[in-house]
């Protein structure tokens, strides 16, 4: 800080004449400058931020080192000045501490006055509260006190254990169990009564069983026996007398001890507080007196270093005049740029990615689900190379027929698309290899996934294996598998004819013009109430009735978070395939579709990832597709078989449609 101040900065300008340079002078010249010590209340010079803004002071780590810069067009100025300045601040340094010094020799003599005079009256006080009290005499006596108070205490205890042990005895005796009292069983005098009235008795008895109680002797042992119980009484009464007299003794014993008790404490605590009052006084003269000397000491050392122009302050390295200039450091700022642009590349890529809440790879598949990837399909590409949802392909068909992008195991059979659904279908008849899934419905969580698209290839590669497939448009709100297979929209009777009891289910199923084996039942009629129609026993009983005639049954399903119906549906299949789109699909809502399947017990087949990006790298190397021209069109991808699952799939290709190679 002091070395950035602007008093150290107009210094160094004014004792190095750097007050007549153009970049440091003022407007109307160097005589304007102001002196360094009238700084305060004055206008700022207009070279002094210019001046401060080229100085530069850092610490240097892990030191007290400091590094002092300048920059300056002129490199011998730019020398020049980094020296003069940190010679200034030397000067400064010298001139601070002296002053500082001289204050603080003045300010010491002052308080060396003051406390001289606090240390002489708190003696005084000490040495007259000593002589008042008799301090000298307190060490003793409060021996003496203490050993006194030990005493009366110990023999306090004594006497309470005494006046409650003679208090009970006489407690015991006064409630009629004089008797048992050991003072009546030691007393000579009672026991000779007692004993001589047992004899008298002994004698009256048997007198008087013998002559009667008018006999003469009866009647005189009679009276001796009266004459020996008040002797006997009275004696009893005389040792009660006496255990209440030891009671009354011990009890007064004990409160004479206790009084004592009392008094040798108050005693004691009012020599503790003479004590305490005492060394209260003597602490504070010692801190005064203390004090007092370390005031002495500091004014001594003081009055040294005043003598003496001594700085902590050194130069390690006077500043040299610069060979290269310091600006522009152009690989720096080119290490720089490139470094802030990767890390704000990667950081726009990872903030993307967190906020990214959609499903795009067959990892997010299982970590959300636990489901398997059964396929997956890459997004179109036409010959333009822009991805293509839907429409036409270039030019018609040779039967006359438009060709769509949607059905592409049928027009684009090299393609990669074809490929992906050729692998679902290899998947789903290897998922029980004894018994495979004969109805299959092909569902979503929302619209425009893909599904229809799906469904309507998955039902061509069956067919295309040569068995019977039919493949039903159970979306009775929105169909569009009329479409894809170009049935003519509308023309045709379809489901919800059968399910209204209208026509037959021969009526309803529409094979193929152009692909073997393949039989479509269309939607026909859109209902009002397309959830009541398929909640109706004729679902049950049409599907029951396929199973009879195709060996693959293929449905259409609405998307489950749009409507019931294919969770209707989903009763009558064997398995459901989910549809996917990456990176448009919401998570929550695909886990809320399996939980919705779940509950009503399906079995899910797996996931069929739909629309993913074949250009990006994760593609080729996560799904084992590799690039390689196939003959159709630009370069195609094909997929690739797992190594572990190759054994499986080409034994049942070779078993199933010897014409076909993955």
């Amino acid at each position: 800080k002091i070395l950035t101040s602007e008093t150290l900065a107009l210094q160094t300008i004014r004792n190095n004449g750097l007050s007549a340079r153009p970049e440091f002078s003022s407007p109307s010249g160097p005589s304007e400058a102001i002196a360094v010590g009238s700084l305060a209340n004055q206008k700022r010079p207009p070279g002094l931020g210019e001046f401060l803004g080229s100085l530069s002071v850092k610490r240097v780590p892990n030191s007290r080192l400091m590094d002092v810069s300048f920059e300056s067009t002129d490199p011998q100025l730019a020398a020049r000045v980094v020296n003069a300045h940190i010679a200034s601040y030397i000067e400064q340094n010298f001139s601070s501490k002296y002053e500082a010094t001289t204050r603080a020799s003045a300010w010491l003599a002052d308080q060396l006055t003051e406390l001289k005079i606090k240390v002489q009256r708190a003696e005084d006080a000490r040495i007259a509260y000593e002589r008042q009290n008799q301090i000298w005499t307190l060490d003793d006596k409060q021996n003496i006190t203490s050993q006194r108070l030990s005493d009366i205490n110990k023999q306090l205890t004594d006497a309470q254990s005494e006046r409650m042990k003679k208090e009970s005895l006489y407690q015991f005796a006064k409630s009629g169990n004089l008797d048992a009292v050991p003072q009546i069983q030691s007393n000579l005098a009672l026991t000779e009564l007692l004993k001589k009235r047992s004899e008298v008795s002994s004698d009256y008895t048997d007198a008087l069983n013998q002559y009667g109680p008018n006999f003469p002797k009866v009647q005189r042992l009679q009276a001796q026996l009266k004459d020996y119980d008040q002797s006997i009484e009275k004696e009893k009464k005389n040792i009660l007398a006496v255990l209440e007299s030891d009671y009354r003794e011990a009890q007064q014993r004990e409160s004479l001890l206790t009084q004592a008790l009392d008094e040798q404490k108050a005693e004691t605590n009012h020599m503790a507080e003479k004590l305490v009052e005492y060394n209260i006084l003597k602490r504070e003269a010692e801190a005064n007196k203390t004090l007092y000397e370390g005031l002495m000491t500091k004014l001594k050392e003081t009055a040294i270093s005043q003598g003496l122009r001594s700085s902590n302050i050194r130069v390690v390295d006077p500043a040299m005049i610069p060979s290269t200039p310091a600006r522009p450091a152009k690989t720096r700022n080119l290490a720089l740029a490139f470094l802030v642009g990767l890390v704000g590349g990667i950081g726009l890529a990872l903030l993307r990615e967190y906020l990214d809440n959609t499903v795009k790879t067959p990892d997010d598949i299982e970590t959300l689900a636990r489901l398997p990837s059964l396929a997956v399909v890459p997004q179109f590409t036409g010959s333009n190379g822009h991805a293509k949802k839907r429409g036409l392909l270039q030019g018609p068909a040779a039967n006359g027929h438009e060709m769509r992008i949607e059905l592409a195991a049928q027009h684009l059979p090299k393609s990669q698309m074809s490929e992906a659904f050729r692998a679902l279908r290899t998947s789903i008849l290897l998922s029980r290899a004894d018994h495979p899934p004969q109805v299959i419905l092909v569902t979503s969580a929302l619209p425009r996934e893909g599904k229809t698209t799906a469904a309507a290839n998955l039902a061509v590669t069956l067919a295309q294996l040569g068995d019977s497939t039919v493949i039903v448009d159970a979306d009775l709100r929105k169909p569009g598998i009329g479409r894809l297979l170009n049935l003519g929209g509308g023309k045709y009777a379809g489901l919800s004819s059968y399910l209204a009891g209208v026509s037959s289910l021969d009526l309803v199923c529409v094979p193929h013009p152009t692909i073997a084996n393949l039989v479509a039942i269309p939607t026909g009629p859109l209902p009002p109430n397309p959830a009541d129609l398929l909640s109706s026993h004729k679902l049950a009983d049409g599907i029951t009735e396929l199973r009879t005639k195709f060996k693959f049954i293929v449905i259409d399903s609405p998307p489950i978070m749009a409507a019931t119906d294919a969770v209707i549906l989903s009763v009558q299949a064997d398995g459901v395939l989910l549809v996917v789109r990456s990176g448009e699909t919401p998570k929550a809502a695909f886990t809320r579709t399996r939980d919705l399947l779940n509950s009503v017990k399906c079995r899910i087949l797996g996931v069929v990832l739909n629309a993913v990006d074949s250009s990006a790298p994760d593609y080729y190397y996560s799904y084992r597709y590799y690039p390689y021209s196939y003959g159709y069109g630009p370069q195609e991808v094909v997929e690739a078989p797992h190594e572990e699952d190759s054994e499986a799939v080409t034994e049942r290709v070779s078993r199933d449609d010897d014409s076909e190679a993955l």
